[in-house]
């Protein structure tokens, strides 16, 4: 049987515009960390389908549900004996899930995120809640906060899209942030974590969609680079007029020696490592690592 679309000229000439040489090109595994399009995220479109998946409880792929944020908070509150009026910073803080909760424990707490619509909408949120949030539009490697927080987190695997030379340059950021004895957590992803949720490979076409307001196709896939616990997650787009656009998400995976030796390198002092950031005790073989590092005294 015919399949009606490959038969119907306005679909094919909807998408005739395929540079199939670039396609060809783009199917060749990239240097790590190549960039894709720069700052995406404060794409119009992609901003609000994006905190849209942030605040969309049936899904954990921008943010973790509500259940694991409150069990989080309440497991930083008490492993770290966190006290009212203590201060704590928040990086890519995005709709401010955590922040929230932090601050309801009379935590002062600053929030940095660099998508403007994420921003702004956590600070519309903190004014409703009467909760003195502190939340600024920036991005977290060009901060020089100095000596001021005894807490700075970093949650949901956001350290691993970061390169080499970004991850060093967040870690000076930090330890300076940080008041003498004040912590820093974190959480990273496992190559255990990324042999359950598989390689991508496929294509799709929307009428509307995550990436494009209008008509595009969808191709994803994803390189592998085992030998340096690297893995790429990389979408092309192509709208209807021909446009094409890629994105790339990078991810640095680690173990247990290999994220201890970096935080170390970064002069931070690594106290405990957890299978996530509820108190899971830590065993190999888990799909996350839960750090919590301390700034010396």
């Amino acid at each position: 049987m015919n399949d009606p679309l490959i038969n119907k000229p306005e679909y094919l000439f909807n998408f005739g515009y395929l540079n199939l040489d670039k396609l060809q090109r783009l199917q060749q595994k990239p240097e790590p960390f190549t960039p894709g399009e720069p700052l995406f995220w404060n794409d119009p479109h992609i901003a609000q389908q994006m905190l849209a998946v942030h605040l969309n409880q049936n899904t954990d792929l921008a943010s973790r549900r509500q259940e694991t944020i409150d069990a989080t908070v309440s497991w930083l509150v008490d492993y770290l004996q966190l006290k009212i009026g203590q201060t704590v910073l928040d990086l890519g803080c995005g709709p401010g899930l955590y922040a929230t909760r932090l601050a309801q424990q009379g935590l002062v707490v600053t929030g940095v995120d660099y998508s403007q619509n994420s921003i702004e909408y956590a600070t519309c949120a903190a004014q409703e809640q009467g909760l003195p949030i502190t939340y600024r539009y920036q991005d977290y490697l060009t901060i020089t906060d100095t000596a001021q927080y005894d807490l700075a987190l970093l949650i949901y695997g956001d350290y691993c899209p970061l390169n080499p030379e970004q991850r060093s340059q967040l870690l000076q950021n930090v330890l300076r942030a940080l008041k003498p004895g004040g912590h820093f957590v974190l959480d990273v992803t496992t190559r255990a974590g990324r042999a359950k949720w598989g390689q991508k490979n496929g294509w799709y076409v929307v009428e509307t969609g995550f990436w494009k307001p209008g008509p595009h196709l969808v191709l994803e896939e994803g390189f592998d680079y085992p030998e340096q616990d690297i893995y790429l997650d990389q979408t092309t787009v192509i709208e209807a007029d021909g446009k094409l656009s890629v994105y790339r998400n990078w991810f640095q995976d680690f173990n247990q020696r290999s994220i201890t030796s970096e935080l170390t390198r970064g002069g931070l002092r690594v106290e405990s490592l957890w299978n996530d950031l509820q108190g899971t005790p830590f065993n190999e073989g888990g799909d996350w690592i839960g750090v919590v590092a301390q700034k010396p005294f």
